[in-house]
């Protein structure tokens, strides 16, 4: 299975950024994934999660009312819409996918891991 994440960038606090992931290999609809962060001279952190149909869904309470994690399993791919970004949502943003359908929170207990996409907020 490989994740490729895109859509990270430059933005003001307040503007919005959506992210992309691309999975291939595998049976992408019958994953659980998930998003993370990992800030500059921080641990990874969980971000968001959704399960295998779309219809269950959890965040971290940082992003909680900002962040949504969605998915086409027609094209393979999940998102994470970000609105009202601050300045400490910066950090390298990661896509990973589980080899189950349920959701998960902790990074081992997810299997598949995309390169990572830059993510900037400024004031």
């Amino acid at each position: 299975v490989q994740l490729q994440a895109s859509g990270g960038g430059l933005v003001q606090a307040g503007a919005s950024l959506r992210l992309s992931c691309a999975v291939s290999g595998g049976t992408f609809s019958d994953y659980a994934l998930g998003w993370f962060r990992q800030a500059p001279g921080k641990e990874r952190e969980f971000v968001a999660t959704i399960n295998w149909t779309g219809g269950s869904t959890y965040y971290a309470d940082s992003v909680k009312g900002r962040f949504t994690i969605s998915r086409d399993n027609a094209k393979n791919t999940i998102y994470l819409q970000m609105n009202s970004l601050k300045l400490e949502d910066t950090a390298v943003y990661y896509c990973a996918s589980r080899v189950r359908k349920t959701i998960a929170t902790r990074s081992e207990n997810y299997a598949y891991w995309g390169q990572g996409t830059l993510v900037t907020v400024s004031s």
